[in-house]
This record gives structure tokens, C-alpha cells and sequence, in this order.
């Protein structure tokens, strides 16, 4: 691990907490909103209990600061040749990110000192002046929620128009490409490096109509923290909006949002915890997990 775990985002929100402390105005209800807003969800059943009795002697009964300076944290010599080494990676160098304050610093490691095995030869032209002018294009676009239009080659080495929104990258270690995800037509996601022109879409008719925005669904979760099963869920599901709130005898509420597309993964997901995590709502969910569960069992599947 190279950055100290003092530099963690709890660290970071402790923090933020002391700062907020010098001011004699703050609430016990100000400095959990600092954690909500600088952690995770389930980080308010740790850090504020460990602050106000005294296990993290950082502030006073009263939730004053007991430390006389508001707390910094600089970069270490360690960390920004980190960050150096990072920088150069051409897949980096794709989002136009400067970082004139590490000009100076030597480059932890580079390209030469590793080598990945089980990937690809073929890879995407990261470096590559057209290429890296396609990508800020998508970039743009997708910051901005406007269509494009590129001409491509397909994988039988003919060309084609399409026309489409892009919603975000996806990167594949294995291949060593970059995808678009696409929504407005009827392919999913293109190859970046297969992009042969690209331009904002500026057409009119009932295309310029922005494709309807994906849904949204809510799951509520019981999880019985045994196996460590609290942590393993969090760590699943760390990308998804979420809220847990602890209840008795090790017992936990988790509440999720997640898009409709991804309905089968979590389905999947929330199974491999086995009898350590039920569903509690919506009965929609709960009926996909008793249908998988009736369709392993038809399958003599375990």
C-alpha cells in the first residue's frame, strides 16, 4: 500500500471533523453531516462514537478540539512519486490532466519495470494523436449529455455511420481497450479504437430527442453480521448509492438503489451471501430470488 492509511478517507474525515469543531457554533448533527458527506454510510456507527468517548482523543466532552491548530495533511516524497508514476501512464494522460507540481519529482516506477502477462498484443493506441482526440470528444459528450455521430469499422473491416449518446468508458485489463457505452441505438457499447471519425451529432428530427433516462429501483436488506458478512456486503455493493443503519443483536438495514440493467448482477450478488442476507422489500425482488433459487434447484445446482 503506498499511501499511510493516515491520508484514508477516514482520516480525511476526521479531519474535516476537527475543522469543523473550532467553529463554537457546530452541532453533534454538523459533524455527522461531515461524515456522511466525506465517508461512507455506514461510517457514522464508528468514527463520531469513538471521537466523543474519547477511544480517538481528538476532541473534548463538549466537542471542542483538543488540538490547538486545524489539521493539515501534505503529500509525502513517497506519495507524489506515486503519483508521478501514475501520471505517465498514457491511459492517464487520455483526460488532458496536468500536474505541474510534480514536474520536479522522479517517477516512482515506469512501463519498463513490469511486465502483465495474460493480456492481449493487440491493444488500443493510447498514444496515438487521433485516438486521444476521439476520447476527449466522448469525454465532452458525455459530460455534457450530447449525441455524436462517428463512422467506424466494424469487426468484418467494413465501415459504418452511427449515431448515439455516450454514457460513459469501460476498460478491459484482458484486452487493453477502452469501450463506449452507448444508449439511443440498438448497440451497446463500441470500441474506441475502432472509431475512425467522430463529431457532436447537430442533426435535427425525432432522434435529437434524449433517449429516456435509465430506471432506478430501491432494495431494502436485513443483514445478520456473522462471517463478517456486514463488511463483504459493503465492499459488493461500495459503488451503489446506499444508506445501512444498525439495529440489535448484530443486525443491520441496507438500503440501495441501483439501475433496472443491473437487476440480474445484484440478484446474483445478494445470493452469494447466502442465509446471512435477506430481502426485505420490494416483493418484486424477493420473487426473482425465489425463482433462480427454484431454477438452480430444477438444475440440481447448489
Amino acid at each position: 500500500m503506498i499511501f499511510s492509511e493516515l491520508y484514508s478517507v477516514y482520516y480525511h474525515t476526521v479531519a474535516k471533523i476537527i475543522e469543523a469543531a473550532f467553529d463554537p457554533e457546530t452541532t453533534e448533527k454538523d459533524l455527522q453531516r461531515c461524515i456522511v458527506e466525506a465517508a461512507f454510510s455506514e461510517s457514522v456507527f464508528t468514527i463520531l462514537p469513538a471521537l466523543k468517548s474519547g477511544k480517538w482523543p481528538l476532541l473534548n466532552e463538549d466537542l471542542s478540539p483538543a488540538l490547538m491548530h486545524k489539521p493539515t495533511m501534505p503529500l509525502t516524497n513517497l506519495e507524489k512519486r506515486w503519483l508521478k508514476a501514475i501520471a505517465e501512464d498514457p491511459r492517464v494522460k487520455l483526460f488532458g490532466i496536468e500536474f505541474p507540481d510534480l514536474d520536479q519529482v522522479d517517477p516512482m516506477f515506469t512501463r519498463e519495470d513490469y511486465k502483465i502477462y495474460d493480456q492481449y498484443g493487440d491493444g488500443d493506441p493510447f498514444e496515438d494523436e487521433k485516438y486521444i482526440k476521439h476520447f476527449r470528444l466522448m469525454l465532452a459528450a458525455i459530460q455534457n449529455n450530447r449525441p455524436v455521430g462517428i463512422t467506424m469499422v466494424n469487426r468484418h473491416g467494413k465501415e459504418m455511420r452511427v449515431r448515439f449518446y455516450p454514457k460513459g468508458f469501460e476498460y478491459s485489463v484482458k484486452d487493453d481497450k477502452i469501450r463506449i457505452i452507448a444508449t439511443g441505438c440498438r448497440f451497446k457499447q463500441f470500441n474506441l479504437g475502432r472509431i475512425v471519425n467522430c463529431d457532436f451529432y447537430n442533426g435535427d428530427g425525432s432522434w435529437r430527442q434524449k433517449p429516456q433516462v435509465e430506471r432506478r429501483k430501491a432494495l431494502t436488506l436485513l443483514i445478520t453480521d456473522e462471517r463478517n458478512a456486514l463488511e463483504r456486503v459493503m465492499m459488493h455493493f461500495a459503488h451503489f448509492e446506499k444508506q445501512a443503519e444498525h439495529l440489535e443483536d448484530g443486525k443491520y438495514i441496507l438500503r440501495l438503489k441501483y439501475y433496472e440493467n443491473d437487476e440480474t448482477e445484484i440478484v446474483i450478488r445478494v445470493l452469494s451471501f447466502g442465509p446471512y442476507v435477506k430481502v426485505l422489500e420490494p416483493q418484486s425482488f424477493v420473487n426473482l430470488i425465489k425463482e433462480r433459487l427454484i431454477s438452480q434447484k430444477s438444475c440440481e445446482l447448489k
